[in-house]
């Protein structure tokens, strides 16, 4: 009997580069959120390397769970799991609320229990919002996800510090692009296995490039210890605040929001729908890990979208190769030194090389979308509106600062803005009332509706 590429293992050097790839693709996602929310509380240089690996070696125990899976947890799907970065706001509004900063992590990580507990307990009812979920919104959710993350590859291009002189520099501007070209070369002009690695071959000749640039710091490799292991409570027990369990638990239903719309569109592209009994189980993965993480120092756990483009990218769709990459997210959490080692690769060959990542999920999101009956008049409109929803915070960042900084955490999300449009406006064209019987096709929504006969 044959076997679906997501249940196929590979040879294990394969298994191993492109494993290695997918940690490449959405280490600079992991490492943010402890570094921006360590150096708001003000840790220790050891502290912040302490929280960044613990970190990492929750991404990998959560990814385990997402691909692997055990009873009725995990998608087991090439997902990967990682700190999400819409908990960011939220904890350092946390730190900045906490007299004594020693008290923040406890703080933070007493909310990310309970909100990862709630979630689990959540996460069926959660995954009942697939049948909301058409090619129409799917397709618009994907390709939000893509042109959402594009802005972040183009702040990686101009470099690694934005308060530096040289951000945006020529220098930095041309490694990314010069990693960008590699990789197209090495998609259009090799085959088999080294096409389907060129985004980590593109990355270490990107950097190898940077070195007479002084672009590439070695630094973190000279500084790192060999061994290390998050010991369990380092920063303290977890303490429990109503306001910041509160604030995380909306975190928590940006996170899921997000998680479905991803598991949707890595379905799509390994050809496994993700049904709502795939989208419980992997909602279950999600809030687990993130109610673990704090047990081992790390934050909320969630869906990294990035790594969906590497996917559709590469058309290496084996849950094994992700689980191989979970495993080098643990030993990094174990040995400093080997997290060290992507630390080098630069900001800007990491920007380059996410040109092609995130623009493949954009892709497919439009080719989805050709799927979604965009013939008519009602679907049309639908993708219009949620799509420019959708941007408001890309493009106008500080569009809803008179907002509330809770309802910001859920406005600042392009993703769960637009899906929520999407789902909204779908259920009204389509499925409410005149919607419902509306049998028009136009194929432009500002073409005319022909005139209908007067009963």
């Amino acid at each position: 009997m044959s076997v679906h590429p997501v249940d196929e293992k590979l040879p294990a050097l394969k298994m191993a580069t492109t494993g290695l790839q997918h940690v490449a693709a959405m280490y600079a996602g992991v490492v943010a959120p402890p570094l921006i929310v360590g150096a708001a509380i003000g840790l220790t240089a050891g502290d912040l390397t302490f929280l960044t690996g613990a970190c990492l070696f929750t991404a990998g125990l959560a990814t385990f769970l997402q691909t692997l899976g055990v009873w009725r947890i995990g998608a087991r799907l090439p997902f990967v799991n990682g700190v999400t970065f819409a908990g960011v706001a939220p904890m350092t509004a946390i730190v900045a609320s906490t007299d004594d900063k020693t008290d923040a992590l406890p703080v933070i990580f007493g909310a990310v229990v309970v909100a990862g507990l709630l979630g689990f307990l959540a996460a069926p009812f959660f995954s009942k919002a697939i049948r909301f979920f058409p090619p129409v919104v799917t397709g618009t959710v994907i390709t939000l996800i893509g042109v959402s993350l594009l802005p972040v590859a183009f702040g990686w291009a101009q470099g690694p510090d934005p308060a530096a002189d040289d951000y945006g520099s020529t220098t930095y501007l041309g490694l990314a692009a010069t990693t960008l070209v590699i990789v197209l070369l090495l998609r259009r002009f090799t085959g088999g296995f080294v096409k389907q690695v060129a985004v980590l071959l593109g990355l270490v000749a990107g950097t190898l490039v940077a070195i007479p640039f002084g672009a590439t710091d070695f630094t973190p490799v000279a500084d790192a210890a060999v061994v290390g292991f998050p010991a369990p409570f380092h920063f303290g027990a977890p303490r429990f605040q109503l306001a910041a369990i509160l604030s995380m638990c909306v975190v928590m239903v940006v996170s899921m929001t997000e998680s479905t719309a991803d598991m949707l569109a890595l379905g799509e592209i390994v050809e496994r729908p993700a049904d709502e009994r795939t989208i419980a189980a992997g909602l279950r993965a999600d809030t687990l890990g993130s109610a673990l993480s704090p047990l081992f120092n790390g934050f909320m756990c969630s869906a990294f979208a990035q790594n969906i483009g590497l996917v559709a990218m590469t058309r290496i769709r084996s849950r094994y190769v992700v689980a191989t990459g979970g495993a080098f997210l643990v030993l990094m959490g174990l040995c400093p030194m080997a997290a060290s080692l992507i630390a080098v690769v630069p900001r800007p060959v990491l920007g380059g090389a996410g040109v092609v990542l995130f623009g493949s999920v954009a892709a497919s999101g439009i080719q989805t979308l050709a799927k979604a009956g965009l013939d008519k008049d009602n679907n049309v409109l639908i993708v219009a509106v949620s799509l420019a929803v959708g941007m408001i915070p890309i493009t106008a960042p500080e569009f809803y600062h008179a907002f509330p900084e809770t309802a910001r955490i859920v406005l600042d999300s392009g993703i769960s803005t637009g899906c929520v449009a999407a789902v909204v406006l779908n259920l009204v064209f389509n499925h409410l009332g005149r919607g419902a019987r509306d049998a028009r096709e136009v194929t432009h929504p500002m073409e005319a509706v022909p005139a209908q006969p007067i009963s």
